[in-house]
């Protein structure tokens, strides 16, 4: 698995009054577990801390690594490694059709015409989209374009997934079938969610609470100390 190292890390940004605004304050940790959970209340900085591992987000004060490649400095070489599934599926699906989609992942790996359709083919029996292959991407359900966001991110082989909240948009059934994709799945992943029920498997899961990670263990304490800072 790969080794996840924040040390010391704050980040900060200008609001639209020019106030600046920390949202994430000295967070030091290092993860080397299969399944890792991140919660919050919204604010609480969870979504950038998990930006940080791809470099959509990079640091104001202290250094992010991941199988110790610096985020900062080698942003191209940690996009490779690293996948991202954000909330909206929408803001990643790119082409008109399905197989297009998915095609579209590979089209900085230079790999032969072959390898591509083998790749696409294999990622559209694995999600149940066979039968949507030359469908519009924008007529699919919910619940399948959140299976195609994420089929297009592990078609490239990342050796880290990040998912950003991707049951928040999806009704019972659909969140469901994400959920058993997730716990099937071969890479590291690091999970944001405010569905709780998700993490039950999980390794370890991080509390994060007004820019700081508040609580670091395994699930059950994990939601149990994030319910009781809500909740009080």
């Amino acid at each position: 698995m790969p080794v996840i190292e924040f040390a010391g890390v704050s980040h900060a940004y200008q609001d639209a009054t020019g106030q600046a605004r920390t949202v994430l304050r000295e967070v030091s940790v290092r993860l080397t577990e299969h399944r890792v959970g991140v919660i919050g209340a919204n604010g609480s900085g969870k979504s950038t801390f998990v930006r940080m591992l791809n470099a959509l987000v990079v640091p104001s004060f202290g250094s992010v690594r991941v199988d110790g490649l610096d985020t900062a400095r080698e942003a191209r070489a940690i996009r490779r490694r690293v996948g991202f599934c954000f909330t909206d599926p929408d803001a990643q699906i790119v082409m008109p059709t399905v197989q297009e989609d998915l095609a579209f992942s590979l089209r900085r790996r230079h790999l032969p015409k072959e390898e591509v359709a083998r790749r696409v083919e294999a990622a559209l029996d694995t999600y149940g989209l066979a039968a949507h292959r030359t469908q519009p991407a924008h007529l699919l359900s919910g619940g399948q374009k959140q299976l195609l966001a994420l089929a297009a991110v592990l078609v490239t082989d990342p050796a880290l997934v990040v998912m950003d909240e991707p049951t928040t948009l999806l009704d019972l059934a659909n969140a469901v079938r994400v959920r058993e994709r997730v716990r099937a799945l071969a890479p590291q992943v690091v999970l944001v969610t405010h569905h709780l029920d998700l993490l039950e498997e999980f390794d370890r899961v991080l509390v994060f609470h007004e820019g700081r990670l508040v609580f670091d263990g395994g699930p059950a304490a994990a939601v149990a100390h994030y319910r009781g800072l809500v909740l009080t």
